[in-house]
């Protein structure tokens, strides 16, 4: 993280945008305070379709039937 001033962000902005590009997060101050952070723009996924995948997995019956008890000992211990 990197922190300037309002007159070297103007300056620079360029140069600053790049390193934001790498990752980085530039910080921006007025009279030593912070003001404003840029970071890199993440885009939001792509909405997603219920029930696209239906009939692709089929719960089984004993989905929510007991552990073996031999199971349940390897958990205990």
């Amino acid at each position: 993280m990197i922190t300037v001033n309002i007159h070297e962000a103007k300056t620079h902005l360029s140069r600053l945008l790049k390193r934001v590009a790498l990752g980085e997060e530039v910080i921006i101050a007025k009279a030593g305070k912070p003001l404003a952070r840029i970071i890199r723009f993440k885009e939001k996924p792509k909405s997603r379709t219920p029930g696209q995948d239906r009939g692709m997995f089929e719960v089984p019956e004993d989905f929510d039937a007991p552990l073996p008890e031999d199971l349940i000992k390897q958990f205990e211990s």
